[in-house]
């Protein structure tokens, strides 16, 4: 009779990242309208940035916030997050495409969005008052040839966007869209995941009547979630996605591809035909103030020693 002998190496890797940076959420299409995010490589470092949909943040070092801050209102849209100047319409049923500068191949993870009610001006809103539904999520999609397909990489297969479905029956007002990647590369080590959240602003529109409770950003999250605190170099049989329950009345997720698209597909290559800088929330009719034609924003990978994966290697060996 063969027996088996396994032989269990450990071996640990603390390398800083040197080929990729991390990125940000440069640009937003909604119905063929480009609006500008919040560009933390150029508005910083600006005497008198232009206003944008994306909320301002200082995370100049492309950091991230991690499970130590879950309870701080850093993880709500970022380091010292504060509302963009604007806001993007859009209809309920329609679609946002975020359009992402860059991100690493290595930082595996779960994509998720999230839609709060601003009860009133985005511009103004304090964050630590909104209340987040979730509308789409995914996470492991793969998981046969650990650290498997995750959404984060067909966020990168898509050209570096993600498209999310406004749900048909929200009600219309003015709400913020928390969009983020939560890298899970060195997510088996306490306080090793790290969370990448995106805000920007919309205008919603549209005859729907739903005003879903939702949850404050600071509560989202916790260090120990099972989704959070994981090992992602081991065969998982099942991954759960974290935050509060998916919303009943969140549309089916779809999938954008950079080769063009199928049933259900939306293509994540279709060229934006102006570039719109100025959208009140403030009345009850966005302005459109000068299209632009869309610019290329140049990115410059920047790299943190903190980040640091963590690869454990369990090889089997069958000896007759």
């Amino acid at each position: 009779m063969p027996s088996t002998k396994v032989a269990a190496l450990s071996a640990v890797l603390a390398l800083a990242s040197t080929v990729a940076g991390h990125g940000f959420v440069q640009n937003i299409v909604i119905d063929g309208k480009s609006y500008t995010g919040y560009l933390v490589n150029q508005y910083p470092y600006q005497s008198n940035p232009p206003a944008v949909i994306g909320w301002s943040t200082t995370a100049t070092d492309l950091g991230f916030v991690d499970g130590s801050e879950y309870t701080n209102p850093d993880i709500i849209c970022h380091k010292n997050a504060k509302p963009g100047q604007l806001s993007a319409p859009v209809a309920a049923g329609g679609k946002v495409e975020l359009e992402w500068t860059t991100w690493p191949e290595s930082h595996h993870g779960p994509v998720i969005s999230y839609l709060a009610n601003c009860n009133g001006d985005c511009t103004t809103v304090d964050k630590t008052k909104l209340e987040f539904v979730k509308i789409d999520q995914r996470g492991l999609i793969d998981d046969s040839n650990p650290p498997g397909t995750w959404a984060a990489d067909q966020l990168i297969a898509a050209n570096n966007s993600w498209t999310v479905t406004i749900p048909e029956s929200i009600a219309p007002g003015n709400y913020v869209l928390r969009h983020e990647i939560i890298a899970l590369h060195s997510a088996n080590n306490a306080n090793g995941a790290q969370n990448y959240p995106q805000c920007i602003n919309l205008q919603i529109t549209g005859s729907g009547t739903a005003n879903p409770s939702g949850t404050p950003g600071e509560k989202l999250y916790t260090p120990t979630d099972p989704g959070i605190l994981v090992n992602i170099y081991q065969s998982l049989s099942t991954y759960a996605i974290p935050g509060p329950t998916l919303w009943s009345g969140a549309a089916a997720h779809v999938v954008a591809t950079a080769t063009g698209s199928a049933t259900g597909v939306a293509s994540a290559t279709a060229t934006p035909t102006t570039l719109v800088t100025a959208v009140s929330s403030r009345t009850g009719a966005p302005s459109v103030v000068t299209p632009e034609a869309p610019s290329v924003t140049s990115f410059a990978p920047v790299v943190t020693v903190t980040d640091v994966v963590t690869v454990t290697t369990v090889i089997t060996t069958t000896i007759s």
